[in-house]
């Protein structure tokens, strides 16, 4: 693993930050002395699922980080321009991104409607180009920059289209665009990666979305992605750039071999792969 003061004091930009591996990262990056900003449409609590802007605000201060909450929706481009010059002018520099907002319907073209699949775009592939672009006058004068989207390789086997290809195709689209962004962000040294869990991660996701509560005890809790992005930005963009990461893989490569303290509930129940990953 990366020292515990490789992020302190430099500022990570998180879009979805407010629950789930977002809050993860929030969290993990402030313990180790970041300048956390938690960018997402979360200000007042929902019903159903915990969290806003501010309680992760107050929880990364109690981390030992520094926090700036910003209500961000990522469809809206001029919101994103604003947080991000915000959060620079406010921490006096942006180290690095986390494109971390996602949508997800796993529903095939016939019963899919046009709206649900616009909004997957905009908040999947089109956030990503939105904020990085944003984001670039700040990273180029950061001496160890990155951008990481929350994306999967890109796996062509048909399986992963059959069933929910509006979905896939806006994830996979978060990947190429990253991947274009590491060859044409190289000489800014910047660092452009993604980075995909191994198994299902518990996140309400998960819970509303795909599968149901049930599965969520064959997966792994957000703190295994938290670790692999600290690993990630904690290393130089000559080190590591361009790559389609893997959560366990990242920690493997720092050294690590027993994940079990990741699981979400302790057992003997097989671990389910996550999407886009053949078994």
């Amino acid at each position: 693993m990366s020292d515990s003061t490789s992020l302190k004091n430099r500022t990570v930009f998180i879009t979805g930050g407010s629950r789930g591996i977002g809050r993860a990262i929030a969290l993990a990056c402030a313990r180790q002395g970041a300048n956390v900003v938690i960018a997402a449409k979360s200000d007042q609590p929902h019903p159903k699922l915990p969290g806003t802007i501010h309680s992760v605000a107050d929880e990364v201060r109690a981390a030992g980080g520094q926090a700036l909450p910003l209500v961000l929706d990522v469809r809206d481009e001029a919101r994103v321009s604003a947080c991000i010059d915000e959060a620079g002018h406010y921490f006096g520099g942006i180290d690095a991104v986390i494109n971390n907002a996602g949508a997800i319907k796993l529903t095939g073209v016939e019963k899919l409607k046009a709206s649900r699949y616009d909004l997957m775009h905009q908040v999947n592939a089109r956030a990503v180009f939105l904020t990085s672009q944003a984001a670039l006058p700040w990273l180029k004068e950061s001496d160890r920059a990155h951008i990481l989207s929350l994306s999967p390789p890109l796996n062509l086997n048909t399986r992963w289209f059959a069933n929910h290809g509006p979905y896939t195709t806006t994830k996979y689209a978060m990947t190429m665009l990253s991947l274009g962004m590491a060859e044409e962000f190289r000489r800014h040294n910047i660092a452009v990666n993604t980075l995909w869990p191994k198994t299902l991660i518990a996140t309400s996701a998960i819970e509303f979305e795909a599968g149901g509560p049930q599965l969520m005890a064959q997966g792994r809790k957000p703190d295994i992605m938290a670790d692999a992005a600290i690993s990630i930005l904690s290393k130089h963009a000559n080190e590591l750039s361009g790559q389609t990461l893997i959560d366990e893989d990242v920690l493997r490569g720092d050294g690590q071999t027993d994940f079990e303290h990741y699981r979400y509930q302790p057992g003997d129940k097989p671990l389910i792969p996550d999407l886009f990953l053949d078994d």
